[in-house]
């Protein structure tokens, strides 16, 4: 940018920026664009517009009266079209103006909507894989129009030539391009005809392609979309969609789910993946609009819940952005995305309601994305919630057959919790429900909505040792002495030592010690350590009393029974670290480095006994 003579414009005068062409060009096609490949999609995206544009002036003609002809040869890509052309006044206004389109000329205003590019810049991508862009054109507005010739190069540069009739006999676009040296991979024959595929499948004008091997030209768009074909009859149409599906995807759809948008003009069909994906992970959708393919990857189509399917969909009404790689994020998206989603829910009711086999196949790969929808979607809950699968004392089974055998639910906040009390929760006939991964704790909370008979409460350990049997009060008197010497052992992980009965005989012991509970003992200790300090008075007024974890022996076990009645006191206290070692190890948390230490300390110390035992 150069500053303007400041003897020509006095202070507060207004000034004109001046642009480095050059600069600007190689921005706008060098960095707007992804990929050299998409200057295929902006030449096909104005040739398709100027057809529009010949229909407008000729209702009339016939659908396929006007098409569009690709050449490529290794040596030069042309794009030909029996557009509506342009007057040189035209190719100074639109060609030559950066950012100035003629689909948003005042005298078209009113059909802009029909127009695919509208932004005046998809021509520059054209230097992305040439140096120079020519350009031969005739106007179908006026009947003895000349042709005008247009030369547009990288350097900000071009010339207009006006020519004779004769220089292009129909009117229409041609746009001839050389390629760079280092442009071949995008502007080989194949790759041409792959893109052009790629892009113009589903374009509604006819499409085709020359080689220039003499060989006839091949269609680019042979069928129309097929959703927009007959069918003899329904089940037909259903494995046309899916085969469809099959062939964009590459995965055999578990079903298949035609969206229809008459609004915005949208049609197309969202594929069921057949297997579960991760939670959160959203999959691009491949959108087309007008018929040409705007973006492979659009996510901001479907809501977040929406993983489980996979769409291709045509749309009238979508804005693209100035790149023409996503959609514009408007009003219109927003309702759109809405209409989809409603549409998938809709799927989901029929399912529920007239193919259970779909639906079990369904909730068995997808359950977690419906279990995030219906933590928000009160239909979706209430229809549902009874099928979807959870992990109880009872196994993995739904929520409406462990309803029917337990009038009690009761819920863990986490897996871990969950691990620890399954076995003697089970035994002791309490129906338990692992609350502990994504949406499950919150979802059994609201299983009374649907089922008022049943009720659902929090498991905490004061529940499940109420279930537990105490012992008379000799056994608890003989083996008064090995609990004390248990509890001194244990002391040092906050850890309390009863003894009680409780099924199955075989679990010799059970720890009781919530997450909250641990988090709880960390702070008090990293308080007492840091007495004095900024951070054990912060870490003080924090603390709370620290609920104790504890490690119920089992007086029905064998083991435990011959452990209570050791009489060496080194053995009792590393009886009791085996002991509180192997439960914690059933607990399946993560331990810490005290009780890693602990286990293998107690493991070898009964070892060794074992070993002078026998010699």
């Amino acid at each position: 940018m150069t500053l303007p003579d400041t003897a020509a414009n006095p202070a507060g005068a207004d000034r004109t920026f001046q642009v480095d062409l050059r600069g600007l060009v190689d921005l706008l096609s060098h960095h707007l664009y992804s990929s050299p490949r998409v200057y295929l999609r902006e030449l096909l995206q104005n040739a398709v517009d100027a057809l529009t544009a010949r229909h407008a002036l000729e209702p009339a003609a016939p659908a396929d009266a006007f098409g569009v002809r690709l050449y490529a040869d290794g040596s030069v890509v042309r794009v030909e079209d029996d557009g509506v052309g342009l007057t040189e006044t035209d190719v100074h206004r639109f060609l030559a103006t950066i950012g100035r389109s003629s689909k948003r000329a005042e005298r078209i205003a009113e059909q802009r909507g029909d127009f695919i590019g509208q932004f005046g810049i998809g021509l520059l991508s054209c230097f992305l894989v040439a140096d120079e862009i020519h350009v031969l054109s005739r106007s179908a507005r006026t009947p003895d129009a000349p042709a005008v010739e247009w030369r547009g190069r990288g350097d900000g540069s071009y010339t207009v030539r006006t020519l004779p009739a004769s220089a292009r006999p129909r009117p229409g676009t041609t746009v001839t391009l050389t390629p760079r040296g280092d442009a071949g991979e995008w502007t080989r024959p194949a790759r041409v005809h792959a893109l052009a595929r790629h892009f113009g499948s589903l374009l509604r004008h006819p499409v085709t392609f020359d080689d220039g091997s003499g060989g006839p030209a091949a269609s680019v768009n042979p069928e129309p979309a097929p959703w927009a074909r007959t069918y003899p009859t329904p089940g037909t149409r259903s494995r046309a969609l899916a085969a469809y599906g099959e062939e964009v995807f590459g995965f055999t759809p578990l079903d298949t789910i035609e969206l229809d948008l008459p609004a915005v003009g949208l049609k197309g069909i969202a594929c069921v993946l057949p297997e579960a994906v991760p939670a959160g992970r959203r999959h691009g959708h491949r959108v087309h609009v007008k018929g040409m393919l705007l973006s492979e990857q659009a996510e901001e189509i479907l809501p977040e819940w929406a993983f489980f399917v996979r769409c291709v969909i045509d749309a009238e009404s979508l804005r693209p952005t100035a790149s023409r790689e996503s959609l514009y994020e408007d009003d219109t998206l927003a309702a759109v995305r809405d209409a989809l989603a409603e549409r998938l829910r809709a799927w989901i009711a029929r399912a529920a309601a007239s193919d259970p086999d779909l639906l079990a196949r369904f909730l068995q790969a997808h359950h977690l994305a419906v279990k995030s929808l219906a933590v928000h979607d009160d239909e979706i809950l209430r229809m549902l919630l009874p099928w979807l699968p959870f992990e109880t004392t009872d196994g993995h089974t739904t929520l409406d057959e462990f309803a029917r055998t337990h009038r009690t639910v009761l819920v863990t906040s986490s897996v871990e919790e969950f691990r620890q009390v399954a076995a003697i929760a089970s035994a002791a006939g309490l129906g338990v429900v692992n609350g502990g991964y994504t949406y499950d704790r919150e979802l059994v909370h609201r299983l009374p909505e649907i089922r008022p008979a049943n009720s659902v409460a929090d498991l905490d350990p004061a529940t499940l040792t109420a279930h537990l049997d105490s012992v008379d009060r000799e056994t608890e008197l003989a083996a008064s002495a090995y609990l004390a010497l248990a509890r001194d052992a244990l002391a040092v992980f906050d850890c309390d030592v009863a003894l009680r009965t409780f099924q199955p005989a075989s679990a010799p012991a059970l720890l009781v010690d919530s997450r909250e509970a641990r988090h709880e003992r960390t702070r008090s200790q990293l308080a007492r350590e840091q007495e004095g300090g900024l951070w054990g008075d912060i870490l003080g007024a924090l603390r709370q009393e620290a609920p104790r974890a504890q490690l119920i022996l089992n007086q029905l076990n064998p083991l435990v029974r011959t452990a209570v009645a050791i009489d060496e006191p080194e053995l009792a206290r590393t009886s009791a670290e085996a002991l509180y070692g192997q439960a914690a190890l059933l607990s399946r948390r993560p331990l810490r480095p005290a009780e890693s230490s602990l286990i293998n300390r107690s493991f070898l110390d009964l070892l060794a006994h074992a070993l002078r035992k026998d010699s």
